[in-house]
């Protein structure tokens, strides 16, 4: 974009909105048999060349369908070109602040942690 006189140059943000999936974050854990909902995220762990992520995580553990108890310290890990692929998001997007994000199911991630 050219900048006039009586007009500022600007760069311009890309949004990209998706209303989610059709799914409640519940039917998405209900067939978890074993699984980790994150809840918070934490540290730098992205290879921009290979795509390779691992990051530190908190949130509860699912057992057969259930959240069960909350847990941290864990390492949550996987490849973003797989977890792109196998990625669900549920019906609970809200639009509150300036990123949101709906629930999102990753299959195929390693987790870590005791």
């Amino acid at each position: 974009m050219l900048a006039g006189p009586r007009q500022p140059a600007f760069a311009r943000r890309h949004q990209y909105v998706h209303a989610g999936g059709s799914r409640y974050p519940a039917q998405l854990m209900a067939d978890i048999k074993e699984g980790f909902y994150v809840t918070d995220a934490f540290g730098m762990g992205v290879n921009g060349v290979t795509g390779d992520y691992s990051q530190g995580a908190s949130g509860f553990w699912i057992e057969k369908g259930v959240i069960t108890y909350a847990v941290s310290e864990m390492t949550i890990a996987g490849n973003l070109k797989e977890m792109f692929l196998h990625m669900t998001a549920a019906s609970d997007l809200v639009f509150r602040y300036g990123t949101n994000c709906p629930t999102l199911r990753v299959e195929g991630m390693t987790v870590a942690g005791s």
